[in-house]
């Protein structure tokens, strides 16, 4: 099997948002930098992201602060926000909304030509930038046009099988090229994961096929680094349910920050039995256990949904302010929802767990080894306010990048033999298993078990049995058979994906067994009280099995205005 070798100062693996504003950081500053990512940069998860991107910038209302903006963070993150991290964020905000001026992006603007903002859910001001409902793909076109500005080298259809760690720093990474299988064997003197996170191991979900499997959860880990709550995922409440291999595809919020109502089957406005104030606009781990509730006690549509309609609304509403969603339903259902109601069900849509950091830098248990974006946790604890993943992955790739730059400073860099031909065989391992299992059928079993057992709502039985069912299909996985074809070595790709789901399965199960409360998205129906005892971290490894972490206090300029948020004429998340 041919092998190419690469050299270079840092490596960051991933080419989203994240991963991408870091590689321009490296490389503004003169720095030898490669990004490989499994997905065409053009077309990485950051693209999907509609709504917007947050900033205290007071375009709009002048008396918005960082510190109100780090406020709102930490008080929807049912206080298991990092209150360090959220500093830093909204402190870093303007100036990252800053950089992408300078790239060139394109926001929507007011008259006078500030930047226009409008209000999400559970933000005390307006501070959400955009660009139409297509703002993610404008920031990824505007980083992939900056990048190659800077000819950085970025890889596509590269993918990561394991990190090269020796004497617990690591020293570069090991993987395959998809199309033809090219092995890659790339040293680096810092590497920054910037892969993704795990919400592909429920059956319904935001993320595409083959995405966000929980390869950054599992090359950390096995890398020596831990996890920090990754129980804590959001459940988006509007997927569509057809056609099946869209299952889970967003209609986004927007569409309810218009004015779009929710109904059950027998067409009652559901959502007055639990925020009555609110409505369709209370906070996202609401609206979906609402809808979860409705659907499990026999309310839901016949293919177990409910029923999202913006039909009342003016036509031109629609296709000048829901321009996406009116053209995603025509493509996939042949639906128009300006006549037609939309079928939705609960999704699993971002980790806001991920790899345990450090909130200075995002640097890991691993010397040289950094994650960001929806790899890294510490931000948004149990609830996750929209728009603040896109401004989350500009600030720390800009501050990763230049914490990475220490490498420089380094007047060597041990190497190990036995770590890179471990990672040698590894592969050749996987390509040679001729088992009876399908790889495919094992992802979807793993899926079915999660959104079964550890889904909206969650009990110590239920979790108990999906550990059960997990432990029998890692015992399957020992049998698979792998066949990479003329089309290129996917399915190589899908064993290692399938390692990685198991790994972000079990330590989510593990972590939601130990969490005895109900907070924010965590939904325990054995334990429907938040405890104090549970105002913790919970970081996770397979070695240590699930560990309290405490949590700094919140600094008094935040504390003092962390006030309930009303949702008075404002965009959901």
């Amino acid at each position: 099997m041919t092998e190419q070798r690469l050299a270079t100062t840092v490596l960051v693996i991933g080419t989203g948002g994240a991963g991408l504003r870091a590689s321009i950081e490296l490389a503004e500053a003169g720095i030898d930098v490669v990004a490989v990512g499994k997905r065409p940069k053009e077309d990485t998860h950051t693209s999907l992201a509609a709504g917007g991107i947050n900033a205290a910038l007071a375009t709009m209302d002048p008396e918005d602060s960082w510190q109100q903006h780090a406020a709102d963070t930490l008080k929807e993150s049912y206080l298991l926000g990092d209150p360090r991290t959220a500093e830093i964020v909204t402190r870093g905000a303007a100036p990252g909304i800053d950089d992408l001026e300078r790239y060139g992006m394109a926001f929507a603007r007011e008259e006078d030509g500030r930047i226009s903002q409008r209000f999400f859910g559970a933000h005390k001001f307006r501070r959400t930038a955009f660009a139409g409902d297509y703002t993610g793909l404008e920031i990824q076109r505007t980083l992939v046009r900056r990048a190659s500005q800077l000819d950085i080298p970025l890889l596509d259809s590269v993918y990561i099988t394991r990190l090269l760690v020796h004497d617990g720093a690591v020293f570069g990474a090991y993987g395959f090229d998809l199309s033809n299988g090219t092995r890659y064997l790339i040293h680096a003197d810092a590497v920054i994961l910037a892969a993704g996170g795990h919400t592909r191991v429920w059956r319904r979900t935001s993320s595409r096929r083959d995405e966000n499997t929980g390869d950054s959860f599992r090359l950390a880990v096995e890398a020596g680094a831990r996890l920090r709550d990754p129980e804590l995922v959001q459940f988006h409440p509007s997927g569509i349910i057809e056609p099946e291999n869209a299952a889970g595809t967003l209609v986004s919020e927007a569409a309810r920050g218009e004015g779009g109502v929710l109904r059950n089957a027998l067409g009652e406005r559901y959502m007055s039995r639990y925020d009555p104030e609110r409505m369709e606009l209370s906070t996202r781990d609401r609206v979906a256990l609402a809808s979860y509730t409705e659907i499990k006690e026999g309310r839901g549509t016949p293919n177990g949904g409910v029923w999202l309609d913006v039909s009342h609304l003016p036509r031109q509403t629609i296709m000048a302010r829901l321009p996406r969603v009116y053209q995603t339903l025509l493509e996939l259902q042949m639906l128009d929802i300006t006549r037609d109601p939309i079928e939705v069900a609960p999704t699993a849509h971002y980790s806001m767990g991920g790899v345990w950091v450090r909130p200075e830098d995002h640097s890991t248990d691993v010397r040289g080894l950094y994650a960001i974006g929806e790899a890294s946790s510490g931000l948004h604890g149990a609830n996750r306010l929209g728009g603040n993943s896109l401004i989350e992955l500009l600030v720390y790739g800009r501050i990763t990048g230049q914490a990475a730059a220490y490498s420089e400073s380094l007047t060597a860099q041990p190497r190990s033999a036995s770590a890179v031909a471990g990672a040698r065989a590894e592969v050749d391992k996987v390509l040679a298993a001729d088992g009876p299992e399908n790889v495919r059928a094992l992802q979807r079993a793993i899926r079915n078990t999660m959104t079964e057992h550890a889904g909206v709502v969650r009990d110590e039985q239920g979790l108990r049995a999906g550990l059960a069912e997990l432990d029998l299909i890692e015992k399957r996985m020992e049998n698979v058979g792998v066949h990479p074809d003329i089309a290129g070595f996917q399915d190589l790709a899908h064993a290692f994906d399938l390692k990685s789901a198991a790994l972000a399965a079990r330590a989510t199960l593990e972590a939601a067994l130990e969490r005895r409360e109900t907070r924010g998205c965590h939904n325990r129906s054995d334990f429907p009280e938040t405890d104090p005892a549970f105002l913790v971290n919970l970081v996770w490894s397979p070695k240590t099995g699930v560990a309290h972490e405490s949590i700094p206090p919140v600094p008094e300029e935040i504390a003092s205005l962390m006030a309930e948020v009303s949702a008075e004429g404002k965009l959901v998340e």
